[in-house]
């Protein structure tokens, strides 16, 4: 079973936090798997703590329940429907570029002061020079990185120390590392994430079409996952709590 961590991370909860009400666009970005969506929804139990009876309207576009929101009409629709003529509504959109032309959906809603909106984005299309662009001064971005050291410490337990500091160094702060196994399960998983930014993002983007370097980098990676497999010295497992 995963092991759900809470860990506010502080940094962005403070700076989004004033915002919070506040009738402009707040977009979480940064690469893919460091913990977007779990600042979105911490903001969410920031706002129904304080609120009991607020109106929330929430949408993950990686959930299947919502596959039906494949263009902006329909992402319009599903939201439309849920909004409240009586009360301010908070409206969360995780993933928010699976949607064709998001951008119009979002500069419609944000001309109703009463819609307080929240939103994602993990890939090249979210870029802050586009999503100023797209957004047209409605927006505040708020770019999210993986943990940083400190935060390495608490969410996986250990004591700042020379061989946690090796550990992070090695491995780095992706969050979702703390519910793998220690050890070679952890460069498998930041492989699988680098090949989805390589691959989903960058050719995708660019459309590549000489892919020789990027086929040779994944030898080098391999390369190495496979001496540090067989290196059981390089780093010793911690011992979490």
């Amino acid at each position: 079973m995963e092991t759900i961590v809470n860990i506010p991370r502080d940094k962005y909860i403070d700076k989004i936090r004033p915002y919070i009400g506040k009738n402009i666009v707040k977009v979480l970005t940064g690469q893919r798997r460091v913990g977007k969506s779990y600042i979105l929804k911490y903001i969410e139990k920031i706002i129904r703590d304080s609120e009991t009876d607020a109106n929330i309207i929430y949408i993950n576009l990686e959930d299947f329940a919502f596959a039906h929101i494949d263009n902006a009409e329909t992402l319009n629709k599903e939201i439309s429907k849920n909004l409240s003529d009586e009360k301010r509504n908070y409206i969360f959109i995780d993933e928010v570029q699976e949607v064709a032309d998001f951008e119009k959906v979002l500069r419609s809603l944000s001309l109703n002061p009463s819609n307080d909106i929240y939103v994602t984005g993990s890939n090249s299309s979210m870029l802050s020079s586009e999503i100023g662009s797209r957004l047209a001064g409605r927006s505040m971005e708020f770019h999210v990185h993986p943990l940083s050291y400190s935060e390495f410490l608490i969410f996986h337990s250990l004591e700042d120390s020379d061989e946690s500091l090796e550990l992070f160094l090695q491995f780095g702060g992706m969050p979702y590392l703390r519910n793998l196994p220690l050890y070679s399960t952890w460069f498998e998983y930041l492989a699988a994430v680098s090949d989805a930014i390589i691959y989903r993002d960058i050719v995708t983007r660019y459309s590549v079409r000489n892919n020789d370097s990027i086929y040779w980098r994944d030898n080098q990676l391999e390369r190495g996952r496979r001496k540090r497999r067989g290196n059981q010295t390089l780093c010793a497992k911690p011992q979490f709590r």
